[in-house]
């Protein structure tokens, strides 16, 4: 059951990721519970847009009060918003292909070395 109607792109996200939430809500069924993990993924790759921003503004140290240098907590914001959105579009399994209209046959394992065979 498609929902995309019901559920347009939170308002909070931006443009590009607007545009991306409806290719994927067009492209693929996804129940109530996908709308959350796909908001998520969404709010997280934003989070990563933003930080990257900073980044290439400030750069990715600056020098504490001791004249130390240190990274920028961009850093890891951009690093964890990273990891979260390929761990919620891996979730969300939209990258799978359909199954093949023919199926194949079980891989053979005869020509496979044993792990403990020399």
């Amino acid at each position: 059951m498609n929902l995309t109607k019901q559920n347009p792109a939170p308002s909070h996200l931006k443009a590009p990721t607007k545009k991306w939430w409806r290719a994927v809500t067009d492209e693929f069924d996804l129940e109530p519970h996908h709308l959350r993990l796909l908001q998520l993924a969404a709010e997280a790759w934003d989070s990563a847009q933003a930080a990257r921003a900073v980044i290439q503004t400030e750069g990715m140290t600056f020098v504490d009060r001791f004249g130390s240098p240190r990274a920028r907590p961009e850093v890891g914001i951009e690093r964890d918003s990273r990891l979260a959105f390929a761990r919620l579009v891996r979730e969300l399994d939209l990258d799978c292909a359909p199954p093949s209209s023919t199926p194949r046959p079980p891989a053979l394992n005869s020509n496979r070395r044993a792990a403990n065979a020399r």
